[in-house]
């Protein structure tokens, strides 16, 4: 006997607003911004001493004005 699954409705209708979600994730995090994070998180502190800042700097200066620290 073979079976077969089926989606419940409420999985059909939550599926593209997933699939929304997901684009965004995706699209923030291959952004200008994400790809300096990557690159001050490859820093080590020593290395931010020696440009003479900190870490916070560094996120302020990515970030401006659009966060709060």
């Amino acid at each position: 006997m073979a079976q077969t699954a089926t989606r419940s409705i409420a999985a059909t209708l939550i599926a593209p607003f997933a699939a929304i979600g997901r684009g965004l994730v995706a699209l923030a995090e291959t952004g200008p911004r994400m790809q300096q994070v990557r690159r001050l998180n490859e820093m080590s502190d020593e290395d931010l001493e020696a440009l003479g800042t900190t870490r916070a700097e560094m996120v302020r200066k990515i970030f401006g004005g659009a966060i709060y620290l």
